[in-house]
């Protein structure tokens, strides 16, 4: 994972409430799929504060506390935008209750969880509030030993990502990466939503470990509308089309992988596509139930997609 020198499995265990396990799952449902996550080799888990209002941070330290896996733990902090000059105390305060809950003394990434804007703007941090009162709180928890590493989630401005990765400070950053919006690894595919000019590479040659986040958008490149119960019956698209039922008939567009024995599932191609990428550390997969959870092993198993495949999708997506 970049400089960090951190050593990521390839697909990474997503504690969101998209999917919502490590949310409104049952105890016994999360330790299953946890342990089988670690026998499977996964060591990447991602969570956040705002995840449940705390329910996936808690739960998460909960089932770790008990099999304790050697494996890296990632968290987030959201701050108010409006609360410029005490921004660094609030992600002090939030770093405490996440370590808390998560029952640690140190997490090994802690992230930027807030949508950064170039002038800041809808509930945004504005890019200079980050560098004056975001990366000095950051620097002093490293410094504490609370955190190891820190990065920022890209769902702001897509133009802003420039910026924050040539700030040179952040280890770490995710960004969002699929088949319906490949922009951020360079690749055209006819994209919608916005142009993340290749922040990947650029992250990369920053020296930065790259976490691809939205593979799945959020569910989309299922090729379905279904939602599982445990996941958000409701999900906005994020760097992707107008509204979610859009996503899904594009995603719909790629079904001839299937039919022409590509993949098994479109689910798989959009695995297998974000792990295509050289520039990705890891991709998230957030998770609704263990079934999901051996799916996406499987398909990652079946590593990359062949060139002839990539070349298919173009076709189908251009």
């Amino acid at each position: 994972m970049g400089r960090t020198g951190l050593n990521v499995s390839v697909l990474g265990f997503g504690c969101g409430a998209v999917g919502g396990l490590m949310v409104r799952g049952e105890p016994k449902d999360q330790e299953r799929a946890i342990a089988r996550a670690v026998e499977l080799g996964i060591n990447y888990f991602d969570t956040a504060a705002m995840y449940g209002n705390g329910a996936s941070e808690t739960n998460l330290g909960r089932v770790l506390s008990v099999l304790r896996p050697d494996v890296l733990v990632a968290t987030k902090t959201k701050v108010d935008p409006t609360a410029r000059g005490s921004i660094g105390n609030a992600i002090f305060q939030s770093a405490d209750a996440s370590l808390q809950r998560l029952r640690r003394d140190c997490v090994d990434v802690f992230q930027l969880h807030t949508p950064v804007m170039l002038d800041g703007e809808n509930g945004a941090l504005d890019l200079q509030t980050v560098v004056d009162e975001v990366l000095p709180a950051f620097e002093r928890l490293r410094q504490q030993g609370k955190i190891r590493f820190y990065g920022f989630s890209g769902t702001g401005e897509a133009a802003v990502l420039p910026r924050l990765i040539d700030t040179g400070a952040f280890d770490v950053a995710q960004l969002i990466y699929n088949l319906l919006n490949p922009s951020a690894g360079g690749t055209a595919f006819g994209a919608v939503g916005p142009d993340f000019e290749n922040a990947l590479t650029r992250a990369q040659n920053a020296g930065m470990g790259t976490v691809a986040i939205r593979v799945l958008a959020a569910g989309a490149l299922s090729g379905s509308e279904e939602r599982h119960t445990l996941g958000s019956p409701v999900v906005e698209p994020m760097g992707s089309g107008a509204d979610y039922r859009s996503d899904v008939e594009r995603a719909k567009k790629l079904l001839p992988l299937v039919t022409e024995g590509h993949v098994t599932t479109l689910a798989e191609a959009a695995l297998r596509f974000a792990i295509s990428s050289p520039v990705v550390s890891t991709a998230l997969v957030g998770l609704s139930d263990l079934t999901q959870l051996e799916s996406a092993a499987v398909a990652v198993e079946n590593g990359p997609l062949s060139p002839a495949t990539l070349a298919r999708i173009g076709q189908l997506l251009t």
